[in-house]
This record gives C-alpha cells, structure tokens and sequence, in this order.
C-alpha cells in the first residue's frame, strides 16, 4: 500500500520513518510512504502557502491552489488510481480500531496535514474525501495525525512485529472482545516491594487466562464502561465474565 503525505515539514517523518519496529514495514515498502511539499508548488519568489482570512480573524489560512497543484502531482504520480483524499481535522471521523483495520487492509491514501488557522474550504469541498480526527483536542498541524494513522497501520502489516500475535492482544481488538488490554509484569519477580500476582507465576494457563480476562473486565469497566456494554449487547461475555463483572462491583 502506498501513502502520499502532503505536509510543509516533510522533515519531521524522516526520523519517525527510520525508527522503532515499525520502520520495517516503511523499509520493505509493504507500507511506503511518499512526502509531498505544497511549497514546492506555490507561485512566485516566496512560495506562499498562505494569506489572511478573509472576514479577518487571528491566524492565516492555507491556500487552495498550492495544495490542489501539490495533490494533483501526488495523484498523478499514483497514476490516478482514484486514491482517498484524507484531511486530518477536528471534523473527522474518530480514529478507532475499526477505521485503522479498513485503511490497513486498503491500497493507502493521499494525507494531507493541514497547519495554521486552517485550509482554504473550497480545497476542502473540491478534493477532500475523507476527514479523520484523533479526538476532541487541537494540534499544530496534521503531521502528528498522519503519524499516527502511519504507524497504527504499519503494526498491523505481516512480519513487522516480532511476534505476529502481538496486536492481537492489544485494546480495542475483536480477539479481546473490544476491551481494554490487561495489566502486563516482567523481571525482577519483586520490585521495590511489588510482586507479580501470584496467577501469573502459576503455571497454570486457564488460571493465567482467566486471570487477565478478569483484568481486562475490571479496567475496562472503570475506564471505558461502554466497551463492556457492547460486548455485553454483542453476547461476547459468559456467565464467568458477569460473575467477575459483579465481583468488582
């Protein structure tokens, strides 16, 4: 799958793409990622990107045709093959489990980071396809988004964790039945005065199985009722798991 990334600091995925696990996929191309400078399409000496909004207000808008000149190159490049256009925005979709399992399973998209007070609309309602958001909160640019839409993707990709079953095991994931992932201990056994609960050191994998069940009920309940509400209205939780449910109670 490829990514094209419209960003005015392409510097800042260079070392994002060089490092952690996820670089393997980025090195093997199984996920490859194309950086794209709308500055580099702007007129004029300064190559500006942006201006002030019109009805004035505080901050600077980007420009329509540097972005839709940079987008049609991005898209060109792609052969045309009728790429989603991605804006990262306050408006968007939230990014969820679910939505980085479809873009992980797709042939990619075409990014774009917006930065500033925000993109010009008639970019927006022109050539923008699809909106994501990381959550109610607002960031400097779009870079730290398509990052994170990057990497969620990447680790979902065959041979890029070491072991294949690791994101199996994450939160939100339908082998977890959506909830919460549970607590995880290593060496030493005792650390300044904490011991790993006794399930764990077993040896027993029904108890240490149900153990970490219980664990990812109890948090999940806490922290995010509604993940255990759905998998309630889904008929996901046994007998056991309502015993354990009330337990905590």
């Amino acid at each position: 799958m490829r990514f094209d990334v419209l960003t005015l600091f392409p510097e800042l995925f260079t070392p994002f793409l060089e490092s952690g696990v996820t670089r393997r996929a980025y090195e093997s191309k199984q996920v490859e990622v194309v950086l794209w400078n709308p500055r580099d399409y702007a007129a004029g000496n300064y190559r500006r990107v942006d201006d002030r909004p019109f009805g004035g207000g505080p901050g600077m808008v980007m420009m329509a045709e540097p972005l839709s000149a940079c987008l049609d190159a991005a898209q060109a490049a792609r052969s045309n093959d009728g790429a989603p256009v991605v804006l990262f925005s306050p408006l968007g979709e939230r990014l969820r489990h679910e939505v980085v399992v479809q873009w992980s399973a797709s042939a990619g998209a075409v990014l774009v980071c917006g930065r500033y007070e925000g993109i010009d609309q008639r970019f927006i309602d022109a050539r923008v396809t699809h909106q994501l958001s990381l959550g109610d909160f607002v960031l400097s640019g779009g870079e730290i988004a398509a990052m994170a839409l990057l990497d969620a993707v990447a680790r979902l990709q065959p041979g890029v964790l070491g072991d294949e079953a690791s994101h199996v095991q994450d939160s939100f994931n339908p082998a977890l039945d959506g909830l919460l992932d549970c607590p995880h201990y290593t060496r030493p056994e005792q650390w300044r005065g904490e011991a790993v609960p006794a399930p764990l050191m077993s040896g027993n994998h029904a108890l240490i199985e149900r153990w970490r069940r219980d664990q990812r009920l109890a948090i999940s309940q806490a922290r995010r009722p509604e993940l255990v509400e759905v998998a309630r209205a889904a008929g996901r939780l046994s007998r056991q798991d309502e015993a354990a449910l009330k337990k905590k109670l």
